[in-house]
């Protein structure tokens, strides 16, 4: 059984889903690891990762207007706002996705799905650089 551990990062312009499934394969293949499991962890408490659509970019929109529609930066009684209107809603986006993804790693591969993408879920308004590691174990 073999570990391997890597760190990118993904530069975001404000709030929105930014794919980062070529990297992930990438980091795959040159491990040599043909059967595992895959990690994904997000290093930030304002962000989130998702594995969704990636053929329709509507669904990236969508999602993403939900989420400002369900948790509104002018909700009154927030009183965490000491980076700004945005703040609080993003750390509440945040607690209802995830911040670790985990695919199985079959033929040296991902095992994602047809129209399956790995997605850095940026739930502030500023851009920010956003760190995840990269795990993977296997044979």
């Amino acid at each position: 059984m073999r570990q391997l551990q890597a760190e990118i990062a993904i530069a975001t312009k404000g709030q929105g889903l930014y794919e980062f499934t070529t990297e992930a394969r990438r980091f795959v293949a040159r491990s040599g690891i043909a059967t595992g499991q895959f990690t994904a962890f997000l290093r930030h408490t304002s962000a989130s990762l998702l594995i969704q659509e990636n053929a329709a970019p509507d669904v990236r929109r969508d999602l993403d207007e939900f989420f400002r529609r369900l948790v509104p930066e002018d909700t009154p009684w927030f009183r965490h706002r000491d980076e700004g209107p945005d703040d609080m809603p993003a750390h509440i986006k945040a607690a209802l996705t995830q911040s670790s993804l985990i695919v199985p790693v079959t033929g040296g591969d991902l095992a994602l799905g047809t129209w399956q993408g790995l997605y850095l879920f940026e739930h502030r308004r500023a851009a920010h650089r956003r760190r995840i590691i990269l795990h993977l174990t296997g044979e």
